[in-house]
């Protein structure tokens, strides 16, 4: 298109020339001046070309073909019009996501993986890669590698286990990626597992399974439980006796020690009195609190 933009820009000028030259000589000379000007100008701006930053150019020539050793960096360069042309490459990391549907091994349960890659050719082997791939060289081989690996990888593994051992999962697949990228001149930044689900069969069996499981757990925490309460019931029962009987020895070694325990409960009667709202009037009796009265104490024990 450009070549043929420039021979009708050509064309017209001599045109142009052509019906001025009838007219007065000076006049004729700076329609020439000014048509080589503008050719000039046309052949500057042809012979030009930028290559914007994140951005690598390589060289075709028509005489030649492809100059292998020319890898352009950013910024301004020159070329020979229509000899010469610059294949422009995008050399920053682009996403890519893609699917695949595979099965796992052993229980053979579908799989759908999907991985999100960060791809970029190496800029050192531009050439090549034009060469073999051109500029949508993602298109024809991401898609298909990232399948052949995803397979033998999950073929490694059960349904569980891409569950459960995801992180090995991703370090294998990234691992695998990243070997195969290289024999296409291809680096990967990037590889991580976006999604992986399973046939809805399989969701609810597993779904099933683990209600199951905290079933059988939560029955098990309870059955625990009571034989705890069993346990903690014996020891309380074989307590009591022994507690009684240490009871009886501190009465009968240490008089005193009923009549502390009477002063104690005369204090707890009394805090929970004062907490009520009605007005209740107690003597000294009702209160436990008479200990010079043994009669009347020995008449409460007996009750």
């Amino acid at each position: 298109m450009a070549d043929k933009a420039s021979g009708g820009l050509v064309q017209l000028l001599r045109q142009l020339s052509s019906r001025m030259s009838s007219g007065p000589r000076g006049s004729g000379l700076g329609l020439k001046l000014l048509i080589g000007a503008g050719v000039l100008a046309y052949g500057a701006k042809e012979a030009m070309y930028t290559v914007e930053g994140g951005q690598r150019a390589i060289i075709f020539s028509r005489i030649g073909g492809m100059q292998m050793d020319t890898i352009l960096a950013e910024g301004l360069h020159f070329r020979i019009p229509w000899f010469q042309y610059p294949i422009i490459y995008e050399i920053r990391a682009r996403p890519r996501k893609i699917s695949s549907l595979t099965g796992a091994k052993v229980d053979l349960q579908m799989v759908n993986l999907t991985l999100r890659v960060l791809s970029r050719p190496l800029a050192s082997n531009l050439p090549f890669l034009y060469q073999q791939l051109g500029l949508d060289y993602d298109e024809r081989v991401l898609p298909s590698i990232v399948n052949e690996v995803l397979k033998s990888v999950v073929a490694k593994f059960n349904a569980s286990q891409l569950i459960t051992q995801r992180a090995q999962v991703s370090l294998l697949i990234r691992r695998e990626l990243f070997e195969r990228a290289k024999d296409f001149n291809i680096i990967l930044d990037d590889v991580a597992i976006t999604e992986l689900s399973f046939s809805r069969e399989y969701t609810a069996a597993v779904e099933a399974k683990q209600v199951a499981q905290q079933e059988a757990q939560r029955a098990q925490f309870y059955v625990e439980k009571a034989k705890q309460d069993q346990r903690q019931k014996i020891i309380q029962a074989e307590e009591k006796p022994q507690a009684a009987k240490m009871l009886g020895e501190a009465v009968t070694k240490n008089p005193g020690y009923l009549k502390l325990r009477k002063i104690r409960a005369a204090q707890n009667i009394a805090k929970t009195i004062s907490q009520s709202q009605n007005r209740v009037y107690l003597n000294a009796d009702s209160l436990i609190l008479n200990l010079q009265d043994a009669d009347a104490f020995s008449l409460l024990l007996q009750k």
